[in-house]
């Protein structure tokens, strides 16, 4: 017992005694409660954030394979460089949550759900709490691949496993800093007499990459979003533990052919240890953002001619530098940073074909001779075979996993599509936290989500077939996100 408080408590049983023996025994009884209830409540520290960060090998090994992500095969003979699942883990004591970042062009459902049940079974994290998204990378295998199925499973639940296994006393910061100058809206209006045809006979309004020739540019369909956002992890003794990034930019492309590359992603995560002045323990990670209308082309100017992996370099040391400077800007890193997520499954339409859209994609696919053919639209008969599939599909809806979750005072959307950089930049607006970051791309690949307001003016992103929900889809997902967001600051 504290000998001021045991002085104090022997004056008043003693002045106390004297007037009344039975008064003495009540308030005796009433300090040494009081007094066990504030050791107990000194004892009951606040708990301290830990974290910890893995990274695993998830290149394939046999080759050849199609990369797919391009309307003609595209064969790997090779690795440039690893492809990788990334895993942050954090807990708070309450909570415990995995970010995990992986190197493809869009992990499906099957393979997040099996996953995440092999993380959670062997770590106990629970399934609702990991966040497993796709960095986009145009330069690996398909998820579902039969060869490569196992090894990309295996990884994604190894790497939170072992992350899981290394948590230790941390403290976590965050901040923005813009790169804008690598950032293109790649939907363009064009000047009159320049919009070709689409593959459904049609005039759209915009048109997806249409080269960069002053003559036929007019200005771009929208805006994008230059920041890159970070979650920076450190150890008790300040030592840099984990970088977790997101950046709203499509993949980089330009590596060299016929190899498996992370893109600019697996770049950025290589040099980042040597930003911060990090150990072998450190690992960094680029999460792809609101990119589905975003790229790195820049429209009405001639770039010099690259050399294969030298505009991936250029992007990832420029990301790599904004990275930096947000770290800059991080005066303190909190280790009792509140943890909290939601996950929410909600249930859209897909999108259907009129009878007249139908008919014309049969008479598409009835043509046979070469000729006809080549008269026919570019990608004609892709479209009309995607037109055909939406039509015959007997389950109607398509139901998405959103999640939200909170890191301290940042707030992290994610949704499971090539999401415009409009609805990244309008739930950052609306959020109720002071710092929002979107990861596109999370927990499934669902192809891309305009607005209403871009679904009018037609192009490569909302054709059926690229463009599979719901024309209000994304009307619907930011309103269960702001949802989400509003009952997670409540959380004190």
């Amino acid at each position: 017992m504290n000998r001021p408080i045991l002085c104090l408590f022997i004056f008043l049983c003693s002045t106390i005694s004297r007037a009344s023996p039975w008064l003495c025994v009540a308030v005796a009884f009433t300090v040494l409660l009081a007094l066990k209830s504030g050791a107990a409540a000194l004892e009951t520290k606040v708990p301290l954030l830990r974290a910890a960060a893995a990274a695993v090998d998830i290149t394939p090994r046999i080759f050849p394979f199609n990369m797919p992500g391009l309307f003609t095969a595209n064969m790997a003979e090779s690795a440039h460089d690893p492809l990788h699942s990334r895993a942050l883990v954090l807990d708070d004591g309450t909570t415990a949550l995995a970010l995990v970042v992986v190197d493809n062009l869009g992990v499906a459902r099957e393979i997040v759900d099996e996953a995440k049940a092999i993380a959670a079974k062997r770590c106990g994290i629970a399934p609702e709490k990991i966040l497993i998204s796709s960095t986009h990378t145009h330069s690996g295998p398909s998820s579902m691949a039969a060869n490569y199925r196992k090894i990309l499973t295996d990884g994604i639940a190894e790497s939170i496993v072992r992350a899981h296994g290394a948590l230790r006393p941390a403290a976590v910061g965050v901040a923005v800093h813009p790169l804008p100058e690598e950032v293109f809206n790649r939907r363009w209006f064009l000047k009159p007499g320049k919009m070709p045809l689409n593959p459904f006979g049609k005039m759209d309004q915009v048109k997806m990459n249409p080269g960069t020739r002053p003559d036929v540019l007019d200005h771009p369909a929208g805006p994008t979003d230059p920041d890159i956002t970070i979650v920076f992890v450190q150890d008790a003794k300040r030592q840099p533990l984990a970088l977790y990034a997101n950046y709203s930019l499509h993949y980089v492309g330009g590596a060299p052919k016929g190899m498996v590359s992370a893109d600019y992603y697996g770049e950025f995560a290589r040099l980042m240890p040597f930003r911060v002045g990090a150990g072998k323990d450190f690992v960094a990670m680029m999460s792809n953002g609101t990119s589905g209308d975003i790229n790195n082309r820049p429209f009405l100017v001639t770039r010099p001619p690259r050399e294969p992996f030298e505009q991936i370099r250029i992007v990832a040391q420029k990301a790599a530098d904004a990275a930096w400077r947000a770290r800059a800007k991080i005066t303190a890193c909190d280790a009792n940073a509140r943890l909290g997520m939601i996950q929410r499954e909600v249930t859209l339409s897909l999108r259907q074909p009129t009878a007249e859209q139908v008919a014309e994609a049969r008479a598409v696919l009835a043509v046979q001779d070469e000729a006809g053919r080549a008269r026919q639209p570019p990608l004609a008969e892709n479209y009309a075979r995607k037109t055909i599939e939406l039509f015959e599909r007997k389950d109607k809806t398509l139901t998405v996993q959103l999640q939200a979750l909170r890191i301290g005072g940042l707030a992290i959307c994610c949704m499971p599509f090539e999401t415009f950089a409009e609805i990244g930049r309008e739930l950052k607006k609306r959020s109720p936290f002071s710092l929002t970051m979107v990861v596109g791309l999370a927990n499934a690949s669902h192809g891309y989500l305009p607005t209403p307001e871009q679904h009018r003016l037609g192009g490569y992103e909302t054709w059926m077939g690229t463009c599979r929900v719901q024309e209000d889809a994304s009307v619907i997902l930011i309103n269960n996100q702001l949802e989400m967001l509003a009952e997670l600051v409540k959380e004190k």
